[in-house]
C-alpha cells in the first residue's frame, strides 16, 4: 500500500462522485471517479487502488456482478455504498466480498471512518 491510498468511487451520479471524492481527498486519500464497471476494470490494471466504494445501482452491469470479477482478480478494500437497505442485499454484498455495506443517506464522517477501518485491517 502507497503512502496515500488510492480510493476509487463507482456510482454512475457525478454528483456523488464528486462529492465523495472532494471530501476523501480533503482527508489526505487519492481519489479516482469512475462511472461504469469497465472503467473500474481499466483503472486497476493501470493504477491499482487500495479500496473501492462501489454503488449497486448502476445501468448496466449489476454492482453485485462487478464485485464477484474484483475478487476474482484483486486484493483490495470494497465498500458497498448504495440505496439498497434490504437485508438480502445487504448479506448477499457481504457474501459477494464486500468488507463493509453502507446505506445512503450516510453520514461522510462515518463513511471515512469505515474507509479507514477496512484500509487498517488492509496494511501488511
Amino acid at each position: 500500500m502507497k503512502n496515500t491510498p488510492h480510493i476509487a468511487v463507482l456510482d454512475d451520479e457525478p454528483d456523488i462522485t464528486e462529492l465523495l471524492a472532494n471530501y476523501l481527498q480533503g482527508h489526505g486519500f487519492r481519489v479516482s471517479q469512475v462511472h461504469e464497471g469497465r472503467a473500474l476494470m481499466a483503472l486497476m490494471e493501470t493504477d491499482p487502488v487500495d479500496l473501492v466504494l462501489l454503488d449497486l445501482g448502476l445501468p448496466g452491469e449489476d454492482g453485485f456482478t462487478i464485485a464477484r470479477r474484483m475478487r476474482e482478480s484483486w486484493r483490495c478494500g470494497l465498500i458497498i455504498v448504495t440505496g439498497r437497505g434490504d437485508a438480502v442485499d445487504k448479506v448477499v454484498g457481504l457474501e459477494v466480498g464486500a468488507d463493509d455495506y453502507v446505506t445512503k443517506p450516510f453520514d461522510l464522517r462515518e463513511l471515512v471512518a469505515r474507509v479507514k477501518a477496512v484500509l487498517r485491517r488492509l496494511m501488511p
